[in-house]
């Protein structure tokens, strides 16, 4: 008699989960940023839980920004290709990656880039930094076309802007509230901060994404940041989606320099 009244006025018992289609695992990876120890540590300890996992189909889901500022973007990119030649993983194009592809040709981007992290991008595949400092902006894009693997730049261009799965909707940077998902733009997907991060009300499905730095998970009713600031705090983010809960995995750089895994359960 009185289990519907308090289904009435529980918040909890009447409030339905965002949840992922059934028999769907998805291991949401923020912003890496050139961090190659955080990342190849996180990716021992994805596979480590997915294999202690029941059975599920599972997918990677990279939000974008794998590399300026941290030391070892190209180190990133080839982990990352190595990885999915075992693994289903699908990669959200951010700004960065838009940048670093635009600045081989456009000396405007490319002198933004390397104020934007660009500059360890190219050091990190094996200029010499006294080349790099006496190098003009016509100059390091002749460099950057002899030297950049074609491989890499053919990984990088092939990127999404959105994945949809379930309940849940991936963007690098966030969604323009006052548009349908079918007339996002690129670039909104890509830059967006404050119209999406201050918007309180729903959208049509929990919007997860990277590109806004918080020092750790910034978790609201109507989206999920995961840009846990690998290159500034030390500290990358999976969230890792199942059903109706909500885990994460993080590799936590320490004070010492050793990277240690932390893994949180949101879902009680």
């Amino acid at each position: 008699m009185f289990e519907p009244l308090k289904k009435m006025f529980s918040g909890k018992a009447s409030r339905k989960r965002a949840s992922m289609p059934a028999g769907e695992r998805a291991y949401v990876i923020g912003d890496i940023h050139g961090r190659f120890d955080l990342f190849e540590e996180l990716i021992k300890a994805i596979e480590e839980d997915d294999l202690a996992s029941a059975e599920a189909n599972t997918t990677m889901i990279l939000l974008g920004d794998l590399i300026d500022r941290g030391p070892d973007s190209a180190g990133v990119i080839r982990l990352a290709r190595l990885w999915e030649e075992y693994r289903q993983i699908r990669y959200l194009t951010g700004n960065h990656e838009e940048m670093f592809l635009e600045s081989f040709d456009d000396k405007d981007v490319l002198r933004h880039f390397l104020k934007h992290g660009g500059r360890e991008t190219v050091l990190s595949y094996g200029i010499d930094k006294k080349q790099f400092n006496k190098s003009t902006l016509e100059e390091l894009q002749q460099w950057m076309h002899a030297n950049v693997p074609q491989a890499d730049l053919d990984f990088l261009s092939g990127f999404e802007d959105m994945i949809e799965m379930g309940d849940y909707l991936f963007v690098h940077a966030g969604i323009n509230p006052t548009k349908p998902l079918e007339e996002q733009k690129p670039r909104e997907l890509r830059w967006i901060r404050d119209p999406f991060l201050k918007h309180k009300d729903k959208y049509s499905h929990i919007v997860v994404h990277g590109h806004t730095i918080t020092q750790d998970v910034d978790s609201r009713k109507n989206r999920i940041g995961i840009d846990t600031g690998a290159y500034r705090f030390g500290r990358l983010t999976a969230l890792v989606l199942e059903g109706d809960t909500q885990r994460y995995i993080q590799a936590v750089e320490k004070k010492n320099g050793k990277i240690k895994i932390v893994k949180k359960d949101e879902s009680a």
